[in-house]
């Protein structure tokens, strides 16, 4: 959701939910990592130089970036088994991105609660709908 705002058609819904929790917002350091790594694969470019832009300023120079600790990786990995053993592993990505929202008693805000919501005691939101 944090690269909303610099898609060539921004979802009006989604950049008025960023705007009405400012302040309130945070992310961790895998989002960081995916959104990082996104912009570094792109060509030297204008397009290239605003998202780096905007990252710096609007997401890392604004918003707390939350670390994958060791209570994350602990509440993760039992997820994790949790999940495999019923068959349906998350990737690691994803379940470090809810194990560092679960732990911190946040709420996931994602357009992707389908990957999400097979975890246990995680509370998603979807701005996206």
């Amino acid at each position: 959701m944090l690269s909303e705002p610099i898609k060539s058609f921004p979802d009006r819904r989604v950049l008025g939910a960023i705007a009405e929790r400012e302040g309130e917002l945070a992310t961790c350091a895998i989002v960081w990592h995916e959104l990082r790594y996104g912009a570094a694969r792109l060509s030297p470019s204008r397009k290239r130089r605003a998202i780096e832009a905007y990252l710096d300023e609007a997401v890392g120079g604004a918003l707390p970036i939350l670390p994958y600790d060791e209570e994350a990786a602990a509440w993760h990995a039992h997820e994790r088994a949790r999940l495999a053993r019923r068959g349906r592993p998350p990737s690691a990505a994803d379940g470090q991105i809810a194990a560092v929202a679960r732990v911190n008693e946040l709420v996931l805000v994602t357009a992707n609660s389908r990957d999400f919501r097979r975890f246990e005691g995680l509370s998603l939101d979807d701005w996206s709908r």
